[in-house]
């Protein structure tokens, strides 16, 4: 496609990193890199300007939440999220919106993880009645057709399909796009997880027809999502089926292990599999994680992209990450910090101008320009971070 590819630069011959560019109609992403989560078409505490001037290329939109808020047509009658948002240099990925749905029924990774699958807020006290039945195993109701579940919002029923997905993704207008999948929780019975396997590639079977009735016009790319948890067995089959129809590159979602560990041995197994043949030609993408360690440990492996709201809301809880570990800037031992710098050989803009004691006031003080000198802090970290990893891949080192 001439508005979208993806080429490899350099391969490492100590590992399987690598670096290389996604070439998208709004600009170039350089891998291996990271992926801010915008999750209604804007990061928490810091506009888009100051994210891009921190290094941010590529972020990522929630189109679940932009179908109830604003409603997708909004963003389609304002010429698509680029223009709707004023970012109309750099890219934006949306996904399908399945997760979230999911994650009503299932809780988050978290809450799903400590319940075992189990979420157990139906309701939701001191709420107006509708709000009863939006979360909790009986929240969301799977067809082969589709997922219905209820708007947050406002509690009316919503349905969603792998083609108004798309749909609602060609309104959006982003530069990658997601097919609809099924999330099933970590801890699910084997035979419901083959069976969930099958139904997310049907689904995105579909997706896939879908988008390629018009995606010339669009110009967008679309990744599949490559489930089956931490079975090497459904993983590799979910692998050898979807890299035979023309996605445009892999991402890799579903449960990924109950921790770090669980995950990196789930990528020591799982990448070799996207290196056989023409599979290596295409991009890789890493679903919801973007913590440091777990950010080495996938760029080792061959992960291209990754994306994570963790940055950003670590900045918000006044934690601030440096290449000497994590600084909780609201504790009193930084009151008297004086002209000492978040990290001293950080170039962002609020290192530029504050100091640590400064920031400590912000916070305790609640002035809300704390939290976006925080996030831009954060997100300046992890970008510089990428950057010297295409570096040490480059020079040999990784």
């Amino acid at each position: 496609k001439s508005y979208f590819h993806f080429e490899v630069i350099h391969q490492s011959t100590k590992s399987l990193a690598r670096v290389g560019r996604i070439h998208t109609p709004h600009g170039i992403i350089d891998t291996p890199g990271f992926v801010a989560v915008a999750t209604n078409a804007a990061l928490k505490a810091v506009d888009f300007p100051k994210a891009d001037n921190a290094g941010q290329q590529l972020c990522f939109a929630n189109t679940y939440h932009l179908m109830l808020q604003p409603g997708t047509d909004i963003i389609r009658e304002a010429g698509g999220i680029h223009k709707f948002t004023g970012r109309t240099d750099r890219p934006f990925i949306t996904d399908s919106g399945g997760f979230q749905v999911f994650s009503l029924k299932h809780g988050s990774v978290k809450e799903s993880l400590e319940s075992r699958g189990e979420l157990k807020r139906s309701t939701v006290k001191n709420k107006p009645h509708w709000r009863s039945g939006i979360t909790g195993s009986n929240a969301v109701k799977v067809t082969e057709d589709h997922v219905i579940f209820k708007s947050y919002r406002d509690g009316s029923k919503v349905i969603l399909s792998p083609e108004s997905s798309i749909q609602a993704q060609k309104d959006i207008g982003a530069d990658i796009i997601i097919p609809l999948d099924e999330l099933p929780p970590h801890h699910i019975d084997r035979g419901l997880l083959a069976e969930s396997v099958e139904r997310s590639h049907r689904w995105e079977a579909r997706s896939l027809m879908e988008h390629l009735k018009d995606s010339r016009e669009r110009q967008q790319a679309i990744f599949c999502v490559v489930h089956g948890g931490t079975d090497v067995e459904l993983r590799t089959r979910s692998i050898d089926y979807l890299t035979t129809l023309p996605w445009d590159g892999y991402a890799i979602g579903g449960s990924l292990g109950n921790g770090r560990d669980e995950l990196r041995e789930l990528l020591d197994w799982m990448m070799p599999l996207f290196n056989i043949g023409e599979r290596s030609s295409k991009c890789r993408h890493l679903l919801g994680i973007a913590d440091v360690e777990s950010v080495h440990n996938a760029v080792e492996r061959g992960v291209d992209t990754m994306d994570s709201s963790y940055p950003t809301k670590l900045a918000r809880c006044g934690t601030l990450m440096t290449k000497n570990g994590l600084i909780r800037i609201k504790q009193g031992k930084h009151s008297k910090s004086h002209g000492m710098k978040i990290d001293e050989d950080c170039e962002c803009s609020t290192c530029s101008h504050y100091d640590r004691s400064y920031l400590r006031h912000l916070f305790k003080a609640n002035e809300p320009v704390a939290l976006q000198l925080a996030t831009v802090h954060n997100l300046h970290y992890m970008n510089t971070l990428m950057s010297e990893l295409r570096q040490q891949i480059l020079s040999g080192k990784i």
